[in-house]
């Protein structure tokens, strides 16, 4: 008898409503992943590359010329350089990124701070290292950090805090008080950040992405996981990267070198011939935008409050005022009633806290999202 690591863990809720929409033919707005296809340049590159020959491993940390592309665009935009051969490293995808940062870092013992609601690979990755998850939740309804509580969970066992902005599922984008606070309270104390940034080109209105790195202080401890799936529209390419100081990078390859060791060839070169252009993604967020707001105008017509999303591609909406059917139990009834699927927040939390909030996903054909909006006009509570 295999005596399990993780006994309580099942299958993702995320797989569980993709599946329950694909039962009842309904609209899918809960999983996170565009519901429209890559651009046909990429795809074009990608087939180039494969019929060239780029079929073999790439090097460990990564194709240089994605290396490269990775550091000058952080340089560009936001003036912070890091050195391709010695602080960015290539991966598989995000998730294997934050697993790899929290298994470099976290030992036996350890305390790790997560602020809920979170991502749920967050608290696995902690624990399978054999630390222990200490969970922060974050203010309703807006999600922005309680700095006092941050504080009070600190203690001599705190080795680690994951930070995500802009932040899944609440969409609040971190402000440069936070990084000041955060600084604050682990400058004195040998505490590491892993940061999660997968959202980083998607945020709206006059908000700004400030990686953790951009804070001189807070650039030596940190880890800034980011993805090329959410930036490019290919989440099933499963490419991701990590920035860190050199020290911390060699740490974290350690790891990465014995989870997948190096990531997909011909896939790494075509991102690296597509982000010759800029504008790719720097124009990423007037492109989601237009969905959001698209979105939202729907939803001032249905009877949920929400705060708008400042970043990422999710609405949190409540309902507390409608009625006390359990999220879990609403969402499962919306998909199978009434044709739409989306993700009870509750899942985010380590005790399944329920304040009655839901998730849509609107990185969708607009055509999609104006057919969700008219079945939840039929929704009854």
């Amino acid at each position: 008898m295999i005596k399990s690591k993780l006994p309580d863990v099942g299958t993702t809720i995320f797989t569980v409503m993709s599946q329950l929409a694909i039962e009842h033919k309904a609209i899918n707005l809960s999983q996170g992943f565009p519901g429209f296809d890559t651009y046909p340049y990429l795809r074009d590159l990608l087939a180039q590359y494969v019929a060239e020959g780029y079929n073999q491993y790439a090097p460990m940390t990564g194709v240089p010329e994605l290396k490269k592309r990775i550091a000058s665009k952080t340089a560009n935009l936001h003036d912070v350089e890091f050195d391709p051969e010695e602080e960015v490293t290539v991966v598989s995808g995000a998730t294997e990124a934050l697993y790899a940062a929290i298994s470099a870092v976290v030992d036996i013992g350890d305390e790790v701070i997560i602020l809920e609601p979170a991502y749920d690979s967050y608290a696995p990755a902690v624990r399978l290292n054999g630390g222990t998850p200490i969970y922060v939740p974050l203010n309703l309804p807006d999600f922005s950090v309680d700095w006092q509580k941050v504080k009070d969970a600190i203690s001599d066992k705190t080795r680690l805090i994951v930070v995500n902005t802009p932040h899944n599922p609440g969409g609040y984008v971190w402000t440069g008080k936070d990084l000041d606070q955060l600084y604050g309270l682990i400058q004195n104390r040998e505490i590491y950040v892993v940061s999660d940034d997968v959202y980083e080109h998607i945020v709206f209105d006059d908000n700004r992405h400030l990686p953790l790195y951009t804070h001189e202080g807070l650039r030596a401890r940190t880890f800034s996981c980011g993805s090329f799936g959410k930036t490019f529209h290919v989440t099933g390419w499963k490419i991701g990267f990590c920035l860190a100081p050199k020290k911390l990078s060699q740490e974290f390859r350690k790891i990465h070198q014995f989870l997948t060791f190096s990531t997909s060839t011909p896939m790494q070169y075509a991102l690296a011939d597509f982000m010759e252009n800029p504008s790719r993604y720097i124009f990423l967020n007037e492109f989601y935008q237009k969905k959001r707001d698209l979105f939202l105008k729907g939803f001032k017509e249905l009877p949920f409050k929400f705060i708008p999303t400042q970043g990422s591609f999710f609405q949190v909406v409540s309902y507390a005022h409608l009625s006390n059917e359990k999220d879990t139990e609403l969402a499962i009834r919306m998909t199978k009633d009434f044709g739409v699927a989306c993700i009870p927040v509750s899942v985010f939390y380590h005790d399944k806290q329920d304040h009655k909030l839901l998730r849509f996903c609107f990185a969708k054909e607009e055509e999609e999202l104006y057919k969700a909006l008219e079945l939840l006009k039929k929704l009854r509570f």
